[in-house]
């Protein structure tokens, strides 16, 4: 019995080993094999295929779109907050204003 659970247990280590030792795509390997293609296209004077240019063009606007959905997402309390502070100014202001229309009382912002 002994000998069949350390068989197991060799066996399972060796498992292991092999499927964690296998490449695994990382997220720059992309961009690598891109510009692999992109200068390996222009030494061999083909040119660069315009398509990928433009599904990386497209790529980097999907990026940059989620990025700046996640800054105005984090940051929107503090913009609404600002826009309300500053509606109530021009409200204010504008009620002064009024209140002060028909008195003697001078005021900078009302002339």
């Amino acid at each position: 019995m002994k000998k069949l659970i350390f068989i197991c247990f060799v066996f399972y280590l060796w498992c292991f080993a092999i499927f964690n030792s296998v490449n695994r795509a990382f997220a720059d390997d992309y961009n690598q094999a891109v510009v692999a293609h992109v200068i390996k296209e222009k030494i061999s004077g083909n040119g660069v295929d315009m398509s990928v240019l433009e599904g990386e063009l497209h790529r980097l606007a999907y990026s940059f779109a989620l990025e700046a959905t996640d800054i105005i997402e984090k940051h929107l309390p503090n913009i609404l907050e600002s826009i309300a502070t500053e509606l109530r100014m021009n409200a204010d202001s504008k009620y002064k204003c009024a209140l002060l229309k028909d008195t003697k009382i001078a005021d900078k912002e009302c002339s």
